[in-house]
């Protein structure tokens, strides 16, 4: 069983819409949407690595302080163990440009249930709807 620690983040923008993310073909669980983020490397902590992430995969950058941490949820798959790190973002700079190829969309808190998640992300749904 592979254990993994994830920081995903909820970016939020002037309207309380929140930038979700829709996995490629080519990856596990294709086709699904999730909160942008990513794997916390060795010697990270979870919000270092989330200002890497989001810098890799949307080409912006935002620091240490403009993220809040809101809550965590450890999942088990069958052959991983995860625990996701989400954080609220509501600032950055630059322009959004999703650099793996995976497709992007603004969405209202009420419209989040009616994207299909993997199971670990999609418990985050109700708690981040009283966060935005």
């Amino acid at each position: 069983m592979i254990n993994q620690q994830v920081a995903i983040c909820a970016l939020v923008d002037p309207d309380g819409r929140v930038l979700i993310t829709q996995r490629p073909k080519f990856k596990t669980m294709p086709n699904l949407w999730e909160f942008p983020g990513g794997k916390v490397e060795d010697g990270e902590l979870p919000n270092q690595a989330l200002v890497r992430e989001l810098s890799e995969e949307l080409c912006i950058e935002t620091s240490l302080s403009c993220l809040a941490p809101v809550t965590f949820v450890i999942h088990q798959y069958e052959k991983l163990n995860i625990i996701l790190f989400l954080f609220i973002c509501r600032k950055w700079e630059g322009i959004i440009k999703p650099l793996e190829g995976q497709q992007i969309s603004w969405v209202t808190k009420r419209a989040l249930r009616s994207y299909k998640m993997p199971e670990a992300n999609s418990y985050l749904v109700a708690i981040l709807r009283d966060w935005i």
